[in-house]
């Protein structure tokens, strides 16, 4: 089922950690899916919504990529034709919390990129940490599981400081239609370490679903960064080792290959 140039998806994010104590969360968010070609008539159609100026929700590209504020979509072409994966016609969706009243944090964007024909051909996996620093993970997409897309890979970037970087990931991802859903399982040298998940259903992006956001959640954003110092006290007093912070990788995105299991 097709998505339009913006869609608003109210869900739920969980997380549970099982060493070395059992710790659990779950908070209400909503999320937004962007065309990155549909931004510039987003802006124009929406007195809510702004691309790269203020507004009560906005969205700037210099808060995603490289950072400098060229348009986004550039970016994820580049990425795309280092891994072999031009997509001439083919449109970018970007699922990613907005700046609401000028802030912003995202721990995980998602980029689906499409073919000219609707299909999802890779998805890049945008990872920020709390210390200004960013990385991506770009994996094809080689099939799906009766509308589930199974990827992993290895671990390339500090994230918490209660994980070590001996780490990987295996994805579970719905693309999102009226429903979306995205399941990250990491493990270390241990075993099964943290599962995080977001689900969610969509509503039309539309002025008066976005007074009804800010109503029902008002400030999402700070809520996301308030969450993540809370539960990182949290682990700290139930005992979870603190790990140093590496210099981030060498390049700006990791791309993974060979890596979609069925």
């Amino acid at each position: 089922m097709s998505v339009p140039d913006g869609s608003l998806y109210y869900g739920l994010v969980t997380h549970r950690r099982r060493r070395p104590r059992e710790h659990k969360l779950a908070y209400r968010v909503y999320s937004f899916l962007l065309d990155l070609d549909a931004l510039p008539s987003l802006d124009r159609g929406l007195k809510l919504f702004s691309h790269n100026r203020p507004n009560l929700f906005s969205f700037y590209d210099r808060d995603h990529g490289d950072h400098s504020g060229r348009p986004l979509r550039q970016w994820v072409d580049g990425h795309l034709r280092n891994a072999g994966l031009e997509l001439p016609g083919g449109s970018v969706k970007m699922l990613c919390f907005p700046r609401v009243l000028g802030y912003a944090f995202n721990p995980i964007s998602v980029y689906f990129c499409y073919r000219a024909d609707g299909v999802l051909a890779a998805v890049l996996y945008e990872v920020h940490n709390t210390f200004g620093e960013s990385h991506s993970y770009l994996i094809p997409v080689e099939r799906h599981n009766k509308g589930v897309i199974r990827q992993s890979c290895d671990k390339g970037f500090y994230v918490s400081p209660f994980i070590d970087m001996e780490a990987r990931y295996d994805f579970r991802l719905v693309p999102p239609a009226e429903r979306m859903a995205l399941v990250i399982d990491q493990a270390d040298r241990d075993g099964a370490l943290l599962t995080a998940s977001i689900v969610g259903r969509r509503t039309a992006l539309t002025d008066r679903a976005l007074v009804a956001a800010f109503i029902r959640i008002p400030l999402v954003t700070f809520k996301v960064v308030a969450g993540i110092h809370w539960e990182a006290l949290a682990l700290w007093r139930k005992g979870a080792r603190y790990h140093r912070r590496p210099a981030p990788p060498a390049q700006p995105v990791t791309i993974v290959m060979n890596a979609e299991s069925s």
